[in-house]
């Protein structure tokens, strides 16, 4: 290959990652597989699609090195290749919700409607936590607290969220986090906490974002 045809083939390789991205199941394979790997069926069932489907999905994320798998047994578990990987599914979301008319005007309606969107956004949060401020609520599923989560949080899933709030302090803020900057659970997290009384407000990062810079996530030990 002449060295003058440089650029093209490589533009012709970066394309094929744009092509894997052109899909929403596809894209939300990405974001379920920041939190924790999961098997092809766990996807599957996330998506609401069938196992074969999936794993056409899965295929084409595979080849452009997006995903990897590993086989235990019968079962396939699948997981990002690398913190890139992470840093371009957040690259992706950010631009889409920052400069896409229907993203923002989606997420505007989101705001008007809803008080509790109220953010925490930057690092500060944990020194907030370290300082016995806030407290950091976990509510996604427990399968995924217990694969990763950020440091000092506690887990309640938001299904039981309602019967635990007697377990929550009401002397500090109660800072909540899931999947991701729009992810309904945790907006409806936050509505039930200040309903019962609570200073809540919703962490827009999450474990995605802490992943992504290389930090540890923390894990839960028997």
């Amino acid at each position: 290959m002449a060295l003058e045809n440089l650029p093209s083939r490589l533009y012709q390789q970066f394309a094929r990652v744009g092509q894997a991205l052109s899909s929403p199941q596809r894209i939300n394979v990405l974001n379920l597989l920041c939190q924790c790997e999961r098997t092809v069926d766990e996807l599957a069932d996330e998506l609401g699609q069938s196992s074969a489907n999936t794993s056409a999905h899965l295929k084409v994320l595979r080849e452009v090195h997006l995903i990897e798998i590993r086989r235990e047994g019968r079962k396939v578990y699948c997981s990002l290749t690398s913190n890139s990987a992470i840093r371009l599914w957040l690259a992706l979301r950010d631009f889409g919700l920052e400069e896409i008319p229907d993203a923002r005007e989606m997420m505007r309606e989101y705001a008007h409607e809803d008080v509790s969107l109220e953010q925490v956004v930057g690092e500060d949060f944990m020194e907030m936590v370290r300082a016995g401020e806030a407290l950091l609520l976990d509510v996604r599923p427990a399968s995924e607290f217990e694969a990763g989560h950020l440091p000092l949080a506690w887990s309640i899933p938001l299904d039981e969220l309602e019967a635990r709030l007697s377990e929550l302090p009401r002397d500090k803020i109660i800072l909540t986090y899931r999947r991701s900057p729009f992810c309904i659970g945790s907006i409806k997290a936050v509505k039930l906490l200040q309903k019962a009384g609570f200073r809540a407000k919703r962490l827009r990062e999450g474990v995605a974002e802490w992943r992504a810079t290389g930090r540890t996530l923390e894990v839960k030990t028997v």
